[in-house]
C-alpha cells in the first residue's frame, strides 16, 4: 500500500489509518476478498449481486478508482485451511493491498468427511492467516460469518462460538473486525433474519447486501451522494418487512 513514511505498527486503529489515506490517493489498490460460498457468491443470490460485487461497485464506480482492482479468490465449500494450503493462488500472487476474509460456516461443520474442528483450532488458522496477510503489509479485515438456521442446519448450528473466536482473534491480533453474525442477529431482532437467507445458511441478494452495506460502512467506502448504498439499504429493508 502507498505510504510515503515508516509504516505504524500493525493494528486495527493503524491500519484503518492507512486505508483512509490510501483512499484519498490516486495510486491504485489491490483489493482481495477471500472465504468461502458466502463470499464466492453463486447460486443463492438468484441472479443478484453478491457482496464483492457492491464493493467492487462502490469502489471502481462510486469512488471512481477505476484503475483499483477487486478480486474475489472464494471458493464455495472451503474452510481455512484450504485458503492457506493454496496461499500463493488465493492471496500472496495478486500482491494485496487489503485482504478481507470471511470463512466458517464449513469449518464449523460436524457433518461430511471433513474433520470436525474445535473453535480453537479455526482461530488458530486464523491467526496464521492474519500472520501471512500481514507479512504482505496487506491490510487485514476479518468478518465473523452470518448467521445459520440451527435448526435446518444442525450441523452447523456451532456457529455462534465460532463467531466469538473471530472477535477474540481480531481483539487479540489487534486486527479490523467487522461483525456480520452481530448484524444478521440485529435484523432478526435476535434470531436468524428470514428475509436474508436463501437457505439455512447461505443469504440471498438480500443478505448480500446487508453484508456489503456493513463492510463498506466499516471500511469508510461511503460516497457522498452514493446511489448504491440507499438502494442496499432499502432492499435490506423490504426483505425484513416480507419475511
Amino acid at each position: 500500500m502507498p505510504n510515503a513514511e515508516s509504516p505504524a505498527p500493525a493494528s486495527a486503529t493503524a491500519d484503518l489509518q492507512r486505508l483512509t489515506a490510501a483512499l484519498a490517493d490516486p495510486a491504485p489498490l489491490n483489493w482481495l476478498i477471500t472465504g468461502d460460498s458466502i463470499t464466492h457468491g453463486l447460486v443463492h443470490t438468484q441472479g443478484g449481486r453478491s457482496y464483492p460485487e457492491h464493493l467492487h461497485e462502490l469502489i471502481r464506480g462510486e469512488l471512481a478508482r477505476v484503475r483499483d482492482i477487486v478480486i474475489n479468490s472464494a471458493i464455495s465449500g472451503n474452510r481455512i485451511a484450504d485458503i492457506l494450503d493454496d496461499w500463493d493462488r488465493r492471496v500472496a500472487s495478486w500482491n494485496p493491498d487489503v485482504v478481507t476474509l470471511m470463512i466458517g460456516t464449513n469449518d464449523v461443520s460436524t457433518g461430511g468427511e471433513r474433520p470436525v474442528l474445535s473453535a480453537a483450532e479455526y482461530a488458530e488458522s486464523l491467526r496464521e492467516f492474519v500472520r501471512r496477510a500481514r507479512d504482505l503489509d496487506a491490510v487485514v479485515v476479518l468478518q465473523t460469518p452470518p448467521a445459520v438456521d440451527g435448526l435446518n442446519a444442525p450441523e452447523r448450528s456451532r456457529i455462534a462460538e465460532f463467531a466469538e473466536a473471530v472477535r477474540r482473534v481480531a481483539a487479540e491480533e489487534d486486527v479490523l473486525l467487522v461483525d456480520q453474525y452481530a448484524r444478521y442477529a440485529e435484523l432478526g431482532n435476535g434470531g436468524v433474519p428470514w428475509g436474508l437467507m436463501g437457505d439455512p445458511f447461505h443469504p440471498n441478494s438480500a443478505g448480500h447486501a446487508a453484508l456489503a452495506l456493513e463492510l463498506a460502512r466499516a471500511l469508510g467506502l461511503t460516497p457522498a451522494g452514493s446511489r448504491t448504498l440507499p438502494l442496499l439499504e432499502a432492499q435490506v429493508g423490504a426483505a425484513r418487512l416480507n419475511a
